[in-house]
């Protein structure tokens, strides 16, 4: 409600602004006659323009921002089942792809990029493995293990799932010490 009104005061504020700087303008520049005398110069009448016409802009940019809508972005896909309207958002997605990735065995440091195209989603891993497993095996498991995740948590089809390897880490090894 606050949020209207402040649009409502801006806009009232923004058009009698513009109204008088177009005033302003329209008698120092004499498009309007007005009876002055000439014991009072024009002194300041090319400031008195410049300072109008900056008022001016200024009012049609805060008349230009109390009229339009708000395009607040929530990146989410929407579905419509029999019973109404589904809204996931991709932050959502992407906290999924990151659980079922880091199931699979050796993957670390993980990340996600999710894309949303006409065949489904599509969907960026990237990560770091510890070495210790053959990469296309692991890559085939995490992309299977994303892909089947995602479609049965969501209902929406997975069209790719690709999978960066950033790196490969050496897994600390312990020596015993013998005393």
């Amino acid at each position: 409600m606050a949020k209207i009104v402040d649009r409502l005061m801006l806009f009232i504020y923004s058009l009698s602004i513009g109204v008088i700087s177009v005033v302003a303008i329209l008698l120092l520049s004499g498009a309007i006659p007005y009876d002055l005398t000439y014991n009072q110069e024009r002194q300041f009448f090319w400031a008195g323009i410049i300072v109008a016409s900056v008022l001016f802009l200024l009012s049609i940019r805060f008349f230009y921002i109390s009229i339009r809508r708000d395009r607040t972005v929530t990146n989410s896909i929407d579905q419509r089942t029999e019973f109404g309207d589904i809204q996931i958002s991709v932050e959502t997605i992407e906290n999924l792809c990151l659980k079922a990735a880091s199931r699979v065995r050796g993957v670390k440091d993980l990340k996600s990029r999710i894309k949303v195209s006409q065949s489904g989603l599509e969907i960026a891993i990237r990560a770091v493995v510890d070495g210790e497993e053959s990469i296309p095996t692991l890559t085939t498991d995490v992309q299977k293990q994303v892909h089947d995740f995602v479609e049965d948590t969501t209902g929406i089809p997975v069209s790719n799932v690709s999978v960066y390897i950033a790196n490969v880490v050496q897994a600390p090894s312990f020596k015993s010490r013998v005393e």
